[in-house]
């Protein structure tokens, strides 16, 4: 049996839930290739108020959803935002890297938020040691200049490195179509094998945006939807546009961009008054509804950057429940989920994954948390 040790609750934020991930537990594919249909990935459904668990396939899902409950959904859809690319350091010496677009910012020209990482063999990793002023030359004649350190108030890379860059891009059309043409899915070494940009999209992504896909809704299908729908569960769509989500351990999320529609908001609210349960898919959606709700509880239409970042010191004020995927030793949304179902329940639920074998990351398996 895999434990999952706890501190004692004292005055001071708790430290991230540790533990071990073996590398079995990570789906290096998606699940269509290990023979299963996206709805056929495992789900196991936690009930905070009671600790208990029950294990099954993800097409079970109405089963535990009732009539007047509301899924909020992430419609943003993934873009290619990795490219093969050429470094070159101000005391010239040139070098290949990966450049991935995290966010754009609006203003004059293509002006993105970026990340630039090394390549090895065995995949890439954060090049820390870049400076203001140096050219990443991009397929196609494009390039970018690394202009300033993107730090919005966080901190830097433990040696004094920086990890995101505010860059100027300099492309031959625009950038979504430069990326669609000359771009690939952002992957990281868990998963070897290049995959589509198909296997990285929801069955609802509508808005392109996100430099990686908002993985809790993968497994959705049409016949899904419309079985939910029968049953009485309203979907109701929002879009946050996700960044890069190669963190370090403990380091909270960018800035990242949302929109709520008037006709969400409605659902919501609408759910809240008449005793359904407000479920959010993923944790994108989490941030976007607790940046959107009123001190009264209710949600209104709204839009712009997010920087809100959700721990266990900030209770839920817009969510009954969520649908997750499984997050790595010491991630930051693990103190998310704390705040949604208590620091005990999400550690007896990390042990019951770990120990009934479930897959991590974002071609692995779900976990339903409801009240």
């Amino acid at each position: 049996m895999t434990a999952i040790a706890l501190r004692e609750a004292t005055s001071t934020p708790s430290p991230p839930i540790d533990f071990d991930l073996p590398d079995e537990l990570v789906a290096h594919e998606p699940p269509e290739a290990r023979g299963l249909a996206r709805d056929a990935v495992r789900l196991m459904v936690s009930r905070a108020a009671t600790n208990t668990f029950a294990h099954t396939r993800f097409s079970h899902l109405p089963d535990f959803l009732r009539r007047g409950d509301v899924l909020v959904i992430n419609t943003s859809r993934t873009i290619n935002a990795a490219f093969a690319a050429t470094r070159e350091a101000r005391d010239g010496t040139v070098s290949d890297v990966m450049l991935h677009l995290s966010t754009r910012l609006f203003g004059r020209g293509e002006s993105w938020v970026v990340e630039v990482r090394r390549r090895s063999e065995s995949g890439t990793s954060p090049l820390l040691v870049a400076q203001a002023d140096e050219i990443i030359r991009l397929p196609g004649g494009a390039t970018a200049r690394l202009v300033a350190p993107y730090t919005t108030g966080r901190r830097e890379a433990k040696d004094g490195g920086v990890r995101l860059w505010i860059a100027e891009l300099w492309l031959p059309e625009q950038a979504l179509d430069y990326a669609e043409q000359y771009g690939a899915p952002i992957r990281y070494s868990y998963v070897p094998k290049a995959w589509p940009l198909e296997y990285y999209q929801t069955v609802f992504a509508d808005e392109p945006g996100s430099a990686e896909m908002p993985s809790a809704g993968r497994a959705f299908t049409n016949e899904l939807l419309e079985e939910l729908g029968r049953k009485g569960v309203r979907i109701a769509p929002l879009v946050l546009h996700t960044g890069v989500s190669s963190l370090e351990t403990g380091e909270y999320p960018f800035p990242e961009r949302y929109h709520i529609s008037y006709p969400s908001a409605l659902a919501v609210n609408a759910a809240r008054r008449l005793g359904g349960r407000v479920i959010a898919v993923g944790t994108t959606v989490v941030r976007a509804l607790e940046t959107a709700v009123d001190d009264d509880g209710f949600i209104r239409a709204s839009g712009g950057w997010t920087d809100l970042v959700i721990t266990p010191e900030r209770s839920m004020r817009a969510v009954d429940g969520m649908l997750t995927g499984l997050h790595g030793p010491k991630a930051s949304h693990l103190a998310m989920l704390e705040a949604l179902a208590g620091r005990d329940h999400v550690a007896r639920a990390y042990e019951q994954l770990l120990n009934q074998k479930y897959l991590w990351h974002e071609f692995g398996d779900l976990h339903l948390i409801l009240p």
